[in-house]
C-alpha cells in the first residue's frame, strides 16, 4: 500500500498594476512564481502572506485589505516525484515600495501572454484572472 504524499501548501499574493500581474523569480529557477510561499506550522493564510511576502519583497500587507481569490491546485514543478501544489491566492494593498529581498533574483509584471513564463499553477491563476477580464493580453 502506497502512502499519499501531502500537497504542498502555499499562499501567494496576486498584485495588479494596469492590467499586469505581478511576478518573481527565485535564483536559480527559470520560472517566474507568485510572490508568496510555504505556510510554517500553525500558521493561519494571512500570517503566512504577511510574512512570506515582507521576506521576498520588504512589503508590509495590509491585513484588513486581503480577500481570497481562489485556491488553485496543480503539479509541483521540480519534484522527483510527482506532488500536486495548493495555493490559496490573495488580493491584498500593501505599504511601502517593492524590492526584491536576497533570494529573489527577477521582479516582473506580466501580461497573459506572458503565462508560458509561469509555474503550472500560476499558469491556472493567469486564465482565471482573464476569464474574470482582469488581467490584460499584451505588453
Amino acid at each position: 500500500m502506497t502512502q499519499s504524499i501531502p500537497p504542498i501548501d502555499k499562499v501567494a499574493w496576486i498584485l495588479l498594476r494596469d492590467g499586469k500581474l505581478l511576478s518573481t523569480r527565485n535564483h536559480g529557477r527559470e520560472l517566474f512564481y507568485f510572490p508568496g510561499g510555504k505556510r510554517e506550522a500553525g500558521e493561519q493564510d494571512l500570517d503566512t502572506l504577511v510574512r512570506e511576502i515582507k521576506e521576498e519583497l520588504t512589503v508590509d500587507i495590509r491585513r484588513e485589505t486581503a480577500r481570497l481569490y481562489g485556491v488553485f491546485e496543480a503539479l509541483a514543478d521540480a519534484q522527483n516525484t510527482p506532488r500536486l501544489v495548493t495555493m490559496a491566492c490573495y488580493f491584498a494593498s500593501y505599504d511601502g515600495m517593492l524590492k526584491p529581498s536576497n533570494e529573489i533574483a527577477e521582479m516582473a509584471w506580466f501580461t497573459y501572454a506572458d503565462r508560458h513564463r509561469v509555474s503550472l499553477v500560476d499558469t491556472l491563476v493567469f486564465d482565471q484572472l482573464r476569464a474574470d477580464n482582469l488581467l490584460g493580453n499584451v505588453t
